[in-house]
């Protein structure tokens, strides 16, 4: 292995943000880069790691943009009558795309009105799949133990009718394609999603996913707490829940609202006048 000094990676790393490489992807080439002179450091062929003390491009975090509830309900207007209950479903329990095709009616409890995170559905290449078939029902979730999602009461007597109309049993699938398969992702999104997006005038790119997003940033800017939102999404850790606070555009409008109850206005401020 030639001699690489420090100088010459910092000077690859100046020029590859100069012809706009993004600050990511020149991390990620200088992290892999940085590996391979670890690993040669421990076999000792060479004497220093050359990586050790670059001076990488800042990463500018780009600010999320959260689905607002009108932006919802005109994505919702937008879509096909037979695949507006699923949606529902989503914004509504913040389930991710594989608990939600996984759905059956055994997993929900329409008294209680509860259902329960059991199975998830992936989606694999034929040639992978160990089964020959290209969607894969698995026990759930990550933590191996289910969790249960409280419903809206108007949404318990959608899902019941839903049920009774089509007849499904216990072990039928919830939302299921006409020949009872479960919805690929992106059939689904390219098919179905996309061109409600559009025909609902949104001015951004709302991924399906962005559901999930708006169900915890409409529970934490709504007053929940962050573990009780962290229990509901099914997060392993707490600091996967934060990043959903503040996330709506009138956040921090809500903010000095709620400084303006707490704290007694400053002396010399004109008040209201009392009625």
């Amino acid at each position: 292995m030639g001699k690489i000094l420090p100088s010459e990676v910092q000077r690859w790393v100046t020029t590859a943000t100069e012809n706009g490489l993004s600050a990511r992807s020149v991390g990620k080439y200088h992290s892999m880069l940085q590996s391979v002179f670890e690993r040669a450091l421990v076999d000792r062929v060479v004497t220093f790691n050359p990586c050790a003390h670059t001076e990488l491009p800042k990463k500018v975090k780009k600010k999320t943009r959260t689905l607002t509830p009108a932006e919802y309900d005109a994505i919702l207007g937008a879509l096909p009558a037979q695949h507006r209950l699923m949606v529902e479903t989503s914004i509504n329990t913040g389930l991710r795309w594989g608990e939600l095709i996984a759905l059956k009616p055994r997993h929900l409890d329409l008294k209680a009105g509860k259902l329960t995170v059991e199975e998830t559905i992936v989606e694999v290449s034929i040639k992978n799949s160990p089964t020959g078939h290209r969607m894969l029902t698995k026990p759930y979730p990550k933590d191996n133990e289910p969790r249960t999602v409280a419903l809206p009461a108007d949404l318990v007597g959608q899902l019941a009718d839903w049920i009774a109309e089509r007849r499904l049993g216990r072990g039928d699938l919830l939302f299921a394609t006409r020949e009872g398969t479960p919805f690929s992702r992106n059939t689904f999104r390219t098919r179905v999603w996309r061109p409600a997006v559009a025909a609902s005038r949104v001015d951004f790119e709302v991924r399906v996913h962005d559901l999930r997003h708006a169900h915890a940033s409409w529970l934490l800017a709504g007053g929940s707490d962050l573990k009780s939102v962290m229990d509901r999404m099914g997060h392993a850790q707490i600091t996967t829940t934060q990043k959903y606070l503040h996330a709506l555009p009138d956040a921090d409008t809500k903010n000095l609202d709620a400084l303006d109850r707490i704290r007694p206005a400053a002396p010399g401020t004109p008040q209201e006048p009392t009625r």
